[in-house]
């Protein structure tokens, strides 16, 4: 008897309802869970000029504080992954956000620069798992060909956080700053630490360990939904690297490591100094109506997230989709330099929020390459050397455009924005290049 392919499974009506209730019941716990860590993760670009006036944090420091994140986070990135693998992704997810949570309302007793950048990078360190950590999570619960829509709900977080966090934290720094003996600041990274304290405890009632303890599905549900993982996952196991050692020397590992490098250059390249790009091209002091504004391009980026993500069913129109929203991002992150610089507010906001929106849809799309040959080991391991190396972008982006600025002595900053829009240019060519890989069983799964 021939055994069943993945679309076969994915076409029974009783795989279709396992998969909708798994959506519903974890999705929602996800979503919160990544909105509050790129919360505390981005919230510093509100306080950087308060910074700077109450406790001497220059700009230097400041790039410094801002990229450092990502070395504590790379260094203990693959360490927490396989640590998520052997005790389940419940407990150690609770884990990271409960104890991120706790060193960002720390921030909120920084002194100065040292305090600054040792916060920012303990803020790494406790953070690292989270994102590859539920990658994985979601590569376990759901078949590769609707897990980009996953993936898709996943990303969400992102622009829902900013759409949310840029009028949250103005809003906060504004009321902080009428509370005698506080700061607005102070209070912005108190309370929102506060916030990922709750949702790490949250996780600990919402989030199940893989199918099989799936008690919301019926018997014939789980049964589905476990035959077309343990399917997915033998292909996995014949097609890819055995093992944490054989992921990390794999090439298409390496390979994607460099295409989401150059994404995370223009993610947080635009994110961190997205509030005083925004200050800058209205003329507007950096609070509740900037943070209104800087809502604005990730309220656009919650529709192309979704609605892309979607569409990205078949790996001849992910490929096609990734190629042309790397150009696209590399694109409107010039043309809002060159807004800036011919001051033109809105043209800048309209570029803006394209860029946005280009990124944000183009990370599932990434995505799902290598959770279609990665499992076990070998994907704790390739997940998270992908994810911890391709976010030492968020590292070199701020230096990148403050050493740029410098050397060019650019008084609008645009030319330290040119360079962060090079970069996914070399991903858009990397993405369209993936045609020319060999193709194997695990291909199926794309």
């Amino acid at each position: 008897m021939s055994i069943p392919t993945s679309q076969e499974l994915l076409a029974k009506p009783v795989l279709k309802s396992a998969i909708s209730k798994a959506a519903r019941r974890l999705m929602p716990m996800i979503v919160i869970l990544y909105v509050v860590s790129f919360l505390d993760r981005t919230n510093v670009g509100f306080a950087q000029a308060a910074l700077s006036a109450d406790r001497g944090v220059s700009a230097g420091a400041f790039a410094l504080g801002a990229g450092i994140f990502f070395i504590g986070y790379a260094i203990f990135e693959i360490p927490s992954n396989l640590a998520l693998q052997k005790v389940g992704a419940k407990i150690w997810l609770a884990r990271i956000a409960i104890t991120w949570g706790i060193v960002a309302a720390c921030f909120a007793f920084v002194q100065g620069e040292t305090s600054f950048i040792v916060l920012r990078f303990l803020l790494g360190v406790t953070e690292a798992g989270l994102f590859p950590g539920v990658i994985m999570y979601l590569s376990e619960w759901f078949p590769n060909k609707v897990r980009v829509q996953m993936f898709a709900l996943f990303y969400l977080a992102q622009p829902f956080s900013q759409m949310i966090g840029g009028p949250l934290s103005g809003w906060l720094i504004s009321i902080g700053d009428q509370i005698p003996g506080l700061a607005g600041w102070q209070v912005m990274f108190a309370v929102e630490g506060l916030l990922a304290v709750l949702a790490g405890i949250a996780c600990l009632f919402f989030l199940i360990n893989g199918p099989h303890n799936a008690n919301f599905l019926d018997k014939d549900e789980k049964a589905a939904l476990v035959e077309i993982m343990d399917l997915e996952d033998n292909v996995r196991t014949e097609t890819g690297p055995s093992g944490v050692w054989a992921a990390m020397r794999n090439g298409k590992v390496w390979y994607f490591t460099i295409i989401y490098f150059c994404l995370q250059i223009a993610v947080y390249g635009v994110t961190f100094y997205l509030p005083q790009q925004v200050a800058e091209l209205t003329g507007q002091k950096v609070g509740i109506q900037v943070g209104l504004l800087v809502g604005i391009p990730w309220f656009f980026g919650i529709f192309a997230c979704y609605f892309l993500g979607r569409a990205a069913t078949t790996i001849r129109r992910r490929r096609t989709m990734g190629t042309v929203l790397f150009l696209s991002t590399g694109l409107c992150i010039f043309g809002s330099a060159w807004a800036g610089t011919n001051h033109l507010p809105l043209l800048g906001l309209i570029f803006i929020t394209l860029a946005v929106c280009s990124f944000l849809a183009v990370g599932p799309i990434t995505w799902s390459y290598p959770t279609a040959f990665l499992t076990g080991a070998a994907a704790a391991a390739g997940i998270g050397l992908i994810n911890s190396l391709g976010n030492l972008g968020g590292f070199v982006a701020p230096i990148l455009r403050t050493t740029v600025n410098d050397m060019t002595a650019s008084d609008t900053g645009s030319a330290g924005v040119y360079a962060l829009g090079v970069l996914p240019f070399l991903a858009a060519l990397m993405m369209f290049l993936t045609r020319n890989f060999k193709r194997n069983k695990a291909d199926e799964l794309l």
